[in-house]
Formats: structure tokens, C-alpha cells, sequence
């Protein structure tokens, strides 16, 4: 049996779902909530446990913190922001949400690229840097360019309480305004450099993103990346302490925990779509990492 090169995703289905990354309750929302939806962190932070499993979405992500800090992953690199901070998700990242202060304040939004075919063209997301399944995600904000954000989730937060179709044109506008003004702070920071091997194995993290499903051995993201196996696993070695190997075993269990948590995939299904492994295989690879089996971290996990 061959394996699926598509991967799996969680979003906002229908009208009686919202997601917060992938914690779900019941809300009387409309179709367009699917498109986009924001809310309040100090709302809901009461009804999350911290962590949070890991998943992939369909939808855009961005948070922004007024008090408190979060401790959020994108792919294999987890990133702490706190006020004043933004945090940028791509749609079909994986990502885990580590914690969340209890003090939180801020704003989650979420937004399908649909809403943007109202301006004619989606291809712009393609300038906004933080976006980039490689960058860095968190964006600090100066002080004085606080309120006019805020401003701007206000306007948004006001549409979304009877948000209709036709006014998606003016939540993209607004988006748009958003993002252009984060990508200025983006501009404005001095980025330490890099040397080599840090950056070869970020470049290696992303691939194991992006590729998982379909490139399970080293010596592929080496070809993929145009070094040698052994190059890469000294270069990731220095830089975490890990082999590639060890990467790699971390992605297949964060998708593997998505797809147990998440999808509809039976166990068997999931061990040959993810790992194209025997069931009694996979089982024993993720109890060599988790120290439970599959089952037993479904159980856990509802």
C-alpha cells in the first residue's frame, strides 16, 4: 500500500465549531465564521488545559498579546512572546500550543486565504515574511505603535459580532492594514546572524514540516538539501545536541499525536498513512517515544 502525500488538517467545518488551534466548543456562529473569526484570549483562556496537543490547520493564525506570555511550537521550534508581541501561524504548519499564562491578555484571529479573493488576488500573502514557514514568527510591536494595532483588532473584533458576508472586503482591508503593519516591525529588527550550521538545520526542521509524509530517511532531506547525511547530522548534532534522526523521530510523533487526537484515521490507518508501517510496528515506535501506546495517548488526550 502507498502512502498519501497529502496532509492531514484540522479547521472550523461548520457553522457550530470553533477552534482555538485545536480545542473545539460549541458557538452560535455562521458560515463566515469559518473565513475568519477573533476573539478575546482573557475569554477563554479558563476553558483550555494547557499543553495542547499538536495539529495542523487549513486557516491562518495570528495572536497578539496585551499582558501575560504564551509558549507556543512552529514545527519543531518553540517560541516564547509575551506583551506587545505578535505570533504568526501559516495555514499547514504544525504547531503546539506549550502553555499560557493565567494573567493572558491579547487576541486570537484566524482567517482563511478565501477572504482575500474579494481583492482580487491572495498572491500578497507571499510578502508578508512572518508567514514564511522558515522565519521567525513572533514580531514585537514599539510601545508607541500599541494603540493604533489595537485599533485595528477592535474594528475587526466589532465586524466579527455580526459578521455577514458582505463585509468581508472590509475585514480583508483591515487584515491587509494589519499585516503591513507588523511586516514594518519585521524590517526594523536587526536579526543576529547565523552561521552555517544553525542555519542548515533550520532549513532541515522546515523540511521535516513540510516533507514528513512523504521523506522518512536522512539521506533524503540530505539530497533535499544538498549536502551529505553525515554533514547534516554533525551540523544538526552542534546545533541541538540531537542527531537528525532524533528530528526526525520528534516530527513523526507530533503528526502522529495530531492524527490519533484529531482525524477519523483508525490506528491501523494512521500507522500506514504517517509511517507506511505494520500497526503492531507503529505502536511500538510511538511507545518508544511517548512511553504509552497509541491508544492509551487517545484515551489520555480526550
Amino acid at each position: 500500500m502507498t502512502k498519501s502525500n497529502q496532509i492531514p488538517t484540522i479547521a472550523p467545518t461548520n457553522s457550530d465549531d470553533f477552534h482555538f488551534g485545536h480545542v473545539k466548543w460549541q458557538l452560535p456562529f455562521s458560515e463566515t465564521h469559518n473565513l475568519f473569526h477573533i476573539n478575546r484570549l482573557e475569554d477563554f483562556r479558563d476553558k483550555l488545559s494547557f499543553p495542547l496537543p499538536p495539529h495542523r490547520k487549513t486557516v491562518y493564525d495570528i495572536i497578539f498579546l496585551t499582558q501575560g506570555e504564551s509558549c507556543r511550537s512552529k514545527g519543531l521550534n518553540q517560541y516564547r512572546f509575551g506583551a506587545n508581541e505578535f505570533f504568526f501561524l501559516p495555514a499547514y504548519q504544525i504547531t503546539e500550543h506549550h502553555s499560557m499564562s493565567a494573567d493572558i491578555k491579547g487576541y486570537y484571529l484566524h482567517f482563511d486565504i478565501k477572504i482575500f479573493q474579494v481583492l482580487s488576488s491572495h498572491r500578497f500573502l507571499d510578502h508578508f515574511p512572518f508567514f514564511d514557514f522558515l522565519t521567525n514568527p513572533v514580531v514585537s510591536v514599539p510601545p508607541e505603535m500599541q494603540q493604533p494595532i489595537l485599533n485595528l483588532f477592535e474594528r475587526l473584533e466589532k465586524l466579527n459580532r455580526k459578521l455577514k458576508s458582505e463585509d468581508f472586503c472590509l475585514v480583508a482591508h483591515y487584515l491587509l492594514t494589519l499585516m503591513t503593519e507588523a511586516k514594518s516591525f519585521v524590517l526594523q529588527e536587526k536579526n543576529a546572524p547565523k552561521n552555517s550550521a544553525t542555519q542548515l538545520t533550520q532549513l532541515y526542521k522546515n523540511a521535516l514540516s513540510q516533507h514528513i509524509y512523504t521523506k522518512q530517511k536522512i539521506n533524503e532531506y540530505a539530497d533535499l538539501l544538498c549536502v551529505t547525511p553525515n554533514h547534516l547530522n554533525k551540523c544538526v548534532k552542534a546545533t541541538t545536541d540531537k542527531t537528525a534522526q532524533d528530528l526526525l523521530k520528534e516530527m513523526l510523533i507530533l503528526e502522529a499525536k495530531s492524527l490519533l487526537k484529531y482525524s477519523n484515521l483508525s490506528i491501523s490507518q494512521i500507522a500506514v498513512q504517517l509511517c507506511n508501517e505494520d500497526p503492531s510496528n507503529f505502536a511500538r515506535f510511538f511507545k518508544s517515544q511517548t512511553g504509552m501506546s497509541p491508544k492509551e495517548y487517545q484515551q489520555q488526550a480526550d
